[in-house]
């Protein structure tokens, strides 16, 4: 194949909480919503990839759009799924099989915390009696320990959370538009010290729908040409710490599942974290936002805490990150998380934030997801 895979279309169900429709409804309001965008009908769609953790099937959504006999393949990856798509389809179109394609996430999660259950991490039956499984406890301890060893403070945590409320006021998509002062985020009640309730993501709702093309197709539909430089996803290295690790190496390695998909990612598009004009970085909790600023190479562990002090992570600032107000703000519907990131980055490099656009006309957009037991996907855009 000769030329860049391009995003063609783009499409969203809002995120939070739909009663009157399912998962897959959403998604494929979604899907309806991007073949708009992209100008195309459902029969030209030559092949799908979907993700869905917990509302069903994504391929059974076919009797809503169309039987048109369409390739289409469930993909499930933990917090990664909706990258795990878009790389599959990508890769497809790279292939030359194809020029046109569809990754499309979808999930409706109950409320309260994940439910994850042991067995499916291969981890025995005792570490979820013991409270283990229990994510936001994890991520707490893990917080912790880098706050001790690189000088973050809980005021940077709700620094975090919010811009993260701010940014999503002007986000329709999103879930939680109201912005919260600090005093209020550092004063709520403790969920997992030190973390307090304004500081986590809640499990949600929605659909997002990704069309993809060849080069060539694209400029045969006429559209503007954001092209998807590096899409990659890994997995974890030796010696990281993770979530659902069942115990850390004393005098551990410093390499993670996200600075290798990074690494990669940049390799792979030629540019470096200097180039980037903003970005969506996993934020299911503050912390993972601020230790995900340096393991994606855009800071050094412990430079967080004046970088979120100055605004440099901010709409006008020197690298706007979670510009729609990410996980925080938005929940995390598992399937769709991941795409939610991409689509955003997508509607930057059209200029069409609103009241969230981040100004001076960007160029690149990068996008990461982290997931457990330690996979990561990354994605870097241009236009």
């Amino acid at each position: 194949m000769s030329g860049d895979v391009c995003i063609v279309g783009v499409g969203i169900h809002p995120f939070g909480r739909t009663d009157g429709l399912s998962g897959l409804e959403q998604g494929v309001f979604a899907v309806r919503e991007a073949l708009a965008d992209a100008g195309i009908d459902w029969p030209q769609i030559q092949f799908a990839y979907g993700s869905s953790d917990a509302a069903g099937n994504p391929d059974t959504m076919v009797e809503r759009l169309g039987l048109t006999g369409v390739q289409f393949i469930n993909v499930r990856n933990g917090c990664a799924a909706g990258g795990s798509a878009l790389f599959s389809a990508q890769m497809a179109i790279k292939s030359g099989e194809f020029d046109i394609g569809l990754a499309v996430g979808f999930d409706k999660h109950p409320r309260g915390a994940f439910n994850a259950l042991p067995s499916e991490y291969n981890l025995p039956e005792w570490y979820g009696d013991a409270g283990y499984m229990i994510t936001t406890q994890f991520f707490a301890a893990k917080i912790m320990r880098y706050m001790h060893e690189h000088g973050i403070s809980q005021t940077s945590l709700a620094r975090v959370a919010n811009k993260a409320f701010r940014n999503a006021v002007h986000a329709p998509h999103a879930w939680r538009r109201e912005p919260v002062d600090m005093e209020t985020i550092l004063e709520a009640p403790l969920v997992s010290d030190p973390y307090t309730k304004y500081m986590f993501c809640s499990p949600a709702e929605g659909g997002v729908a990704l069309i993809l093309a060849s080069e060539k197709k694209a400029r045969e539909l006429g559209k503007p040409l954001v092209r998807l430089k590096a899409a990659t996803m890994r997995t974890r290295p030796p010696k990281s710490f993770e979530v659902f690790a069942p115990s850390i190496d004393i005098g551990g390695g410093k390499a993670t599942a996200t600075q290798i998909a990074s690494a990669d990612a940049f390799r792979m598009a030629g540019i470096g974290p200097e180039d980037i004009s903003l970005a969506q970085l996993q934020d299911t909790e503050c912390g993972a936002e601020i230790m995900h600023m340096a393991e994606n190479g855009f800071c050094k562990d412990g430079e967080q805490e004046a970088w979120l002090a100055q605004g440099r992570t901010e709409i006008g600032g020197a690298l706007p990150v979670n510009t729609d107000g990410g996980c925080l703000a938005c929940g995390e519907p598992i399937g769709a998380s991941g795409l939610r990131q991409v689509y955003e980055n997508v509607v930057q490099l059209r200029g069409d934030g609103g009241g969230r656009q981040v100004p001076g006309n960007p160029k690149t957009a990068y996008s990461h997801v982290y997931g457990a037991p330690g996979v990561s996907a990354v994605t870097i855009l241009e236009r």
